[in-house]
């Protein structure tokens, strides 16, 4: 098998579709944790820097979820190209905001353009090319993102040194509307509507689980302890009614059985990939605003910073690609062990420095995860019942988003506790961000025993 394969006529329309697609998705996280700094000098709300990401997160659960169904019902180009015009709705409006409040809009619809384009993406690569080739498509798809974690700082570092963060959202928006005219102007080929009126959207359940999460961040803008006692207990118990509400709908379920119990193998695996999402999610909130503040360095450092961690993801799976089953719980625990000392790490290394330091850690969360996270992929689904394997393969990178929407709610609650807002405090902030995390990976850690634990022979 070739790689011009995938560039054949009548291939490359869709190749190229995908390619652009998630190339949106995963640059836009690193342009925005770049440019924060200058969005909060320029229009303030550093209590709001949070809901930059929970809201992103939240659009992106919220429609990545629905793609499958959406692409039976409507096919792929109508949706996609909805999915285009709605990341770029959203970058023309951040790119507009005269104030944090009116950026927080543009992010909604930003991430429920980009979780559509992701999720649409795969099902591309699914439907238009044939079995044999999804794995060379698969690789083209991760080397985009690879490449994201590269450039994505640097364009965003770039427009704040030499233009303005504006022009940031205005690259994308034009991208995404490029995307949208073009996938509009397509025609269908085989992936059309098809009858899936038995499946109904779970709106009402994925309702409950945004209110949690927007009721846990609210919680952290004006932190009291009475007020934010009460909005964290509330998310929560939106979160469980979720929990509650999913598990009464056999056909349609979001998540497996039992999907946060720790005495079983799939729910340890889950409240894992939530903890260590959740641990890690300080980094690319605050480490930018941080380390451009305490120790001087210019965005597009700062930037690089927090890439590190993304490109360390992709040279780890690299590495470890291609090991046999046996390993899986070796490398998994190993994974989430090296993410579990980088997290410690920064506590120390993001209020004193130095700067390389902080890549140093940063860039382990990355090769923690890119070396396990295959790995957990392949032991979940593999020990799933066979008619649960298609709901674990899709609900543990929807976990994983989720882990990023709660952790940055609650490192919010955190920061701003702190004093995130007066800048002789900011050295203590940086601490406190890391050691709130510290508990999160060490609960995943132990997550991450009883999940090995549990799949062994």
């Amino acid at each position: 098998m070739q790689w011009r394969e995938i560039t054949a006529p009548g291939l490359r329309v869709p190749l190229a579709a995908a390619c652009l697609g998630v190339w949106l998705h995963a640059a836009d996280g690193l342009l925005v944790s770049t440019m924060t700094p200058a969005i909060v000098a320029d229009i303030g709300g550093v209590a709001l820097v949070p809901w930059t990401f929970a809201l992103y997160e939240m659009g992106t659960i919220v429609v990545g979820a629905a793609g499958g169904l959406l692409s039976m019902r409507f096919g792929i180009r109508l949706p996609m190209a909805l999915a285009g015009a709605l990341f770029a709705l959203g970058c023309a409006v951040s790119a507009l905001a005269p104030a944090m409040e009116v950026l927080l809009l543009g992010r909604i619809f930003q991430g429920l353009g980009g979780g559509g384009l992701m999720a649409l993406s795969f099902v591309l690569t699914a439907v238009r090319f044939p079995p044999r080739l999804v794995p060379r498509v698969m690789a083209a798809i991760s080397t985009i993102w690879g490449v994201s974690a590269f450039t994505g700082p640097l364009i965003g570092g770039l427009f704040v040194e030499f233009s303005n963060w504006r022009n940031g959202f205005w690259f994308f928006a034009l991208q995404a509307l490029a995307l949208a005219a073009w996938m509009f102007l397509q025609k269908d080929k085989g992936d059309g509507p098809k009858a899936a009126e038995h499946e109904r959207f779970p709106l009402q359940r994925l309702m409950w689980l945004c209110a949690g999460v927007v009721l846990v961040a609210y919680g952290g803008i004006d932190v009291a302890p009475l007020g934010t006692t009460v909005f964290v207990l509330l998310g929560l118990l939106c979160l469980a009614l979720f929990v509650r509400l999913d598990a009464g709908h056999t056909e349609s379920r979001l998540l497996p059985p039992r999907p946060l119990s720790l005495f079983d193998p799939i729910g340890a695996a889950i409240v894992m990939i939530i903890c260590f999402a959740a641990a890690t999610t300080a980094v690319t909130i605050y480490v930018p605003l941080l380390i451009t503040s305490l120790h001087g360095v210019s965005v597009l450092v700062a930037g690089y910073v927090i890439a590190l961690e993304s490109i360390a993801w992709t040279v780890a799976a690299l590495l470890v690609s291609g090991q046999p089953p046996s390993r899986d719980r070796m490398f998994i625990l190993t994974g989430m062990t090296i993410i579990t000392v980088g997290t410690a790490g920064l506590i120390y290394a993001v209020p004193q420095g130095p700067v390389w330091l902080v890549a140093v850690f940063a860039s382990m969360l990355g090769f923690g995860f890119g070396t396990a996270w295959t790995f957990i992929l392949r032991l979940a689904t593999g020990i799933a019942p066979q008619e649960e394997t298609r709901r674990v393969s899709s609900a543990l990178p929807t976990v994983h988003r989720l882990g990023f929407a709660l952790g940055a709610a609650f490192i919010g609650i955190v920061a701003n506790a702190s004093g995130i807002d007066d800048p002789a405090r900011l050295k203590f902030v940086a601490a406190a961000v890391f050691i709130a995390s510290l508990p999160l990976a060490l609960l995943g850690l132990f997550a991450a025993t009883r999940f090995v634990a549990g799949t062994r022979a």
